[in-house]
């Protein structure tokens, strides 16, 4: 299950990429920026600003799922199932309701990545994996990643690390770049901001450097979890003292996903305000280069 591929993306690793974004993800970060990539199954997004005045189609679609009040529509959203989502697929002439989510066999998803390997042969590029957590479809990271690989493609993933060690080693021959996020250190601080395990992720990441792989740290500062100097201190020390890793990415936190999850009809409990503290990525920067590593902003 996949809900986007995006071709010619020059942020998520070298050169020219396709990338190809899988759904599902084992954590729930407050702060996700891409809240529809977290569920494994499909969702309806709905944004009312686009919506006719007097259509009806998505009510002829799917009905008893959707019902038109004087406020605007109410999507019963307990009721969906995979009838009434294909009839909502493609119902909606103004894309102000879509369903997110499509099941891609391997072929057709590598006949896209193929289209531009010129452009990935010129530029250093190639295909990155993204989502949600591509290590919760393991087969199907294996499958790109093997047949990439076999056609003389860089291979990168971006992932948060938070699966079992057994869905990661299967891909390791055939990924040539991981960008793996290194949220926190404390566990329970990144429990209560994740519902997640931070020993499995820094466990995966230990087990990952002594394997030899290439790995460029990402640290989202987030507002309240780890945007300030002794998180940035720890994380950046496991990284360099535990990990020898030599490139660390540090990200603002920003609020452009926060929309998403009205239109997904769920609550946003991060801050609703994006990280302004230019002292703090200050230090970061020069923290990260006293520990030999090279720093990125907003990488």
């Amino acid at each position: 299950m996949i809900f986007n591929i995006q071709r010619y993306s020059t942020h998520d690793g070298p050169g020219i990429r396709t990338v190809v974004f899988m759904k599902g993800c084992s954590l729930s970060c407050r702060w996700c920026q891409n809240p529809e990539s977290r569920d494994r199954a499909r969702e309806v997004l709905f944004d009312a600003r686009l919506c006719l005045e007097g259509c009806d189609l998505c009510q002829q679609a799917a009905p008893g799922v959707i019902d038109r009040t004087l406020t605007g529509l109410v999507i019963h959203r307990e009721k969906l199932d995979a009838p009434r989502l294909d009839a909502l697929t493609h119902c909606c002439p103004t894309q102000a309701l879509t369903v997110c989510g499509e099941e891609q066999q391997v072929a057709d998803i590598m006949a896209t990545v193929l289209r531009d390997k010129p452009f990935y042969d010129r530029s250093g590029g190639g295909i990155t994996l993204s989502g949600g957590e591509p290590f919760m479809n393991p087969e199907l990271a294996r499958a790109l990643f093997e047949r990439s690989h076999a056609q003389g493609i860089h291979t990168t993933v971006e992932t948060c690390l938070h699966v079992p060690w057994h869905s990661i080693a299967p891909s390791l021959p055939f990924i040539d770049l991981f960008l793996a996020d290194l949220k926190h250190v404390d566990g329970k601080v990144f429990k209560q901001w994740t519902d997640g395990s931070a020993k499995r992720v820094l466990d995966n990441l230990k087990r990952l450097a002594a394997a030899g792989k290439q790995l460029t740290i990402r640290v989202p500062l987030i507002p309240g979890f780890n945007a300030d100097e002794a998180s940035i201190t720890a994380i950046t020390n496991f990284a360099a003292d535990e990990l020898n890793v030599h490139d660390i990415h540090f990200l603002p936190y920003h609020t452009l996903g926060m929309n998403k999850y009205h239109l997904l009809g769920q609550p946003y409990s991060a801050p609703d305000k994006p990280l302004d503290n230019p002292a703090l990525l200050d230090f970061a920067r020069h923290y990260a280069a006293q520990k030999g590593l090279t720093a990125t902003l907003r990488g």
